[in-house]
């Protein structure tokens, strides 16, 4: 059945996917709330022509230019700050969006691969507004498609199709012949060094191999990961018995027993922990993004003002 915009829950449409181009304007908007100490120099400099952008406000230090003086700042510090700019260049923004068996699942809001479809969409309009190069890799245990970096609308909007069409609509499959260690493979074959990188994948299917294929990526790119999780994969019901489809059909249990609780906590306890060294050992910044939120709240929380990606 077809996903509609009022019910895209399951699946989400191309036309779907293109409407949130507004959602990305809208984090484009001025944001009334302060920015973070981390998202220094995520802001474009108000002045034109310099092909500069604003890259921090700190003290004022002998030689600095005093035309760069943060006025406001010093008077609300009792300090002289300045403003330092970088240059501003056009760089390769690649997007992997993982739409795998374990993404076809949600128990409250939407499936994973909605908001992996969401995220990966948002991100590709912000990017293009910024003029950026868009490209993607989009993978979902079957296949795998590489779209290289460009700077047309069109090839968001082929992305965007490739995204869409390659949604699952059932977990039922062989065992998967694409995986994320062989999309993150593909993507170091694909960037351009000075990258900037976003793995989309709920991160449940990491392997030994996970950590160096990340790492070998970060060394020369900007990588961050979006972990998109479901509530039920933190903390399970203290009570009733619920079915999980699998691939066998569906898998009973019953939540108010003790032994399966305890199991159950073992199980995340290990893999937390698991992701938690993968993302340290390789230098990656992870980000989570629960099925319950919309996507635009979860990265306006990442962005920059003005939704600029750093």
């Amino acid at each position: 059945m077809k996903a509609t915009d009022s019910d895209a829950t399951t699946r989400i449409s191309l036309q779907a996917l293109i409407r949130l181009q507004a959602d990305a304007r809208a984090l484009k908007l001025p944001s009334a709330r302060p920015a973070r100490a981390r998202q220094a120099g995520l802001q474009h400099s108000s002045q034109r022509g310099r092909g500069m952008a604003f890259a921090e406000v700190r003290l004022y230090q002998p030689g600095d230019d005093i035309r760069s003086i943060d006025w406001r700042v010093t008077a609300r510090r009792q300090a002289p700050h300045t403003k330092l700019y970088e240059e501003e260049r056009e760089r390769p923004v690649l997007l992997l969006c993982d739409l795998g068996p374990t993404l076809f699942f949600a128990s409250a809001g939407a499936f994973k691969q909605v908001r992996c479809a969401q995220l990966s969409a948002i991100l590709a309009w912000l990017s293009l507004s910024a003029g950026d190069q868009v490209g993607g890799i989009v993978f979902n245990g079957d296949t795998l498609t590489v779209q290289r970096p460009a700077r047309r609308k069109k090839s968001v909007l082929r992305l965007l199709d490739t995204v869409a069409s390659q949604q699952r609509t059932s977990i039922d499959s062989p065992a998967s012949k694409t995986t994320l260690d062989t999309a993150l493979g593909e993507a170091r074959r694909v960037a351009h060094t000075g990258s900037r990188i976003f793995v989309i994948s709920d991160f449940l299917n990491i392997s030994e191999k996970t950590t160096s294929l990340l790492g070998a990526l970060a060394r020369h790119n900007s990588v961050s990961a979006l972990r998109v999780v479901d509530p039920l994969e933190q903390t399970l019901p203290q009570s009733g018995r619920f079915a999980i489809a699998g691939e066998g059909g569906p898998v009973w249990f019953d939540a108010s027993n003790s032994s399966f609780q305890q199991a159950w906590r073992k199980k995340i306890t290990h893999h937390e922990a698991a992701l938690e060294e993968c993302f340290r050992l390789s230098g990656v910044s992870a980000t989570d993004v629960s099925t319950q939120e919309a996507p635009a709240v979860s990265l306006k929380a990442i962005l920059g003002p003005g939704g600029r990606i750093g």
